[in-house]
């Protein structure tokens, strides 16, 4: 029996154990769930053993890491070892009244199945789980060396414990690979086969600003005071300018200008910019002058303020000058820049704007860099073009992501490996959000392109 046999013959299998890990609340953030992700990492590790796979819980300070490994017989030191990653932790599921099913009670419904953690990231994970299943059980031969490991904290502290895992001896010998395949993101569009060879970083703020030691009349102090819920907008206001370009000095220093190349290539892409904003209820778009909506959103670096607060917000009036006011902002970092150097720029930057009689304090709460796969370097890419191709019927487009997934970049820089951003899911599959889901369709094919990749070493 062939290993696409096997995937044939195991539909119902591969989607009955699919749904039965999506019954588990490995909510990583709530600590009453802490027995259920840990329920879910020994599925996980179950699932490896039983394939044949050297499988193990890795303990940490947190949620436990499961990492398998399975090393052909036939294997030398030339064979190329895959590496792929994924999380078995979720979102939690708030708000539950707006589920039309039960979070974790896996429902389908027009070839999707809804369940929290069906896209992010348990089905799309599985896909490589199934796939190595398939070519060891249809005792069809693994031409590669393969690696997982998957955690469960990616939802809720950002995967401390991997990252400090990745650091150590031990961490870099048993993730040491060629190539690390990650399936946590989307399609360009619904059957479009992608590959997202770019990330953004990320560096966050939060600023808090401090006049008077209490809150004061407006009438009696009005005028005599400097109001710091006016510095902060005076100073968030000089962050970017009207042609969407950020004022950070040096900000731009270590940027790398788009390629000709992948302006052509986004530029190709059948994309409805006027369909894309109207979904979020828009006309039209903002953003740096001299750019498209998907070279903004992949390519460039930027600034925005996500939360502010200042001064009374209850129900009617309160005429007070506020004692203190604050605001939280990021900044999505591109390729080459480096978050540390940002945090510096910006406090900096920060120092030349507070006004007299203001006390400042500048929190940097998170960074992360980017990563960039050199498309034309990288000996992946055409065997994982060639699986999609095969397996989808059309070629695959070649994307970035403007969204950050900090421990790839990480894997990237330590590992020295390519990184292969594979995704199987929709922008509208309400990761994060009610009534989250994955198509069976994507799920299948997902399977079946993954072990034509893995045939092909």
């Amino acid at each position: 029996m062939s290993y696409e046999e096997y995937i044939a013959l195991h539909r119902g299998d591969f989607e009955s154990r699919f749904f039965e890990v999506l019954r588990f609340p490995s909510v990583s953030a709530v600590e009453s769930h802490r027995p259920d992700v840990r329920r879910t990492a020994e599925w996980f590790r179950n699932q490896f053993a039983n394939m044949g796979l050297q499988a193990e819980l890795l303990e940490t300070e947190g949620h436990p890491l499961v990492f398998a490994e399975y090393v052909p017989p036939t294997a030398t030191e030339k064979t190329p070892t895959i590496l792929v990653y994924g999380h078995y932790d979720v979102q939690p599921p708030d708000p539950l009244d707006l589920w039309i099913s039960p979070p974790f009670e896996p429902t389908i419904r027009n070839d999707n199945v809804y369940a929290r953690g069906a896209t992010d990231d348990k089905g799309q994970f599985l896909t490589h789980v199934f796939a190595v299943e398939s070519i060891l059980k249809s005792q069809d031969s693994l031409p590669c060396k393969i690696k997982f490991i998957v955690e469960g904290e990616e939802e809720s502290v950002g995967s401390q414990a991997l990252e400090h895992f990745l650091h150590t001896d031990e961490g870099k010998q048993k993730l040491a690979c060629d190539c690390i395949v990650v399936s946590d993101t989307s399609q360009f569009a619904q059957g479009q086969p992608t590959i997202t060879y770019g990330l953004r970083g990320i560096i966050a703020f939060e600023l808090f600003l401090t006049g008077p030691n209490r809150d004061l009349h407006s009438g009696t102090f009005g005028g005599s005071v400097f109001n710091p819920a006016i510095a902060l907008t005076k100073i968030l206001s000089q962050f970017i300018d009207e042609n969407g370009v950020v004022q950070i000095p040096q900000f731009y220093d270590d940027v790398i200008p788009l390629t000709d190349r992948e302006r052509s290539q986004f530029a190709s892409l059948s994309f409805d910019e006027t369909g894309f904003f109207a979904k979020i209820g828009l006309e039209s778009g903002f953003g740096e002058k001299g750019y498209s909506t998907n070279e903004r959103r992949w390519g460039r670096p930027t600034f925005d303020i996500n939360g502010i607060t200042a001064g009374y917000q209850g129900e009617g009036s309160k005429t007070i000058i506020p004692s203190k006011a604050s605001a939280k902002f990021t900044c999505r970092l591109v390729p080459n820049q480096d978050p540390e150097k940002i945090a510096a720029a910006v406090r900096s930057y920060i120092g030349t704007l507070i006004p007299s009689g203001i006390v400042w304090e500048l929190s940097v709460q998170h960074g992360a860099a980017g990563m960039r796969l050199d498309l034309d370097q990288s000996k992946f890419v055409e065997p994982m073009s060639a699986a999609l191709e095969h397996t989808f019927g059309r070629k695959p487009v070649f994307i970035r992501e403007g969204g950050s997934i900090p421990i790839v970049a990480e894997f990237n820089h330590v590992l020295q490996a390519d990184v292969l951003l594979v995704g199987l899911g929709q922008d509208d599959d309400a990761l994060h959000s009610p009534n989250e889901k994955f198509a069976l369709s994507s799920f299948h094919n997902g399977i079946l392109a993954s072990a034509r990749f893995l045939k092909q070493f």
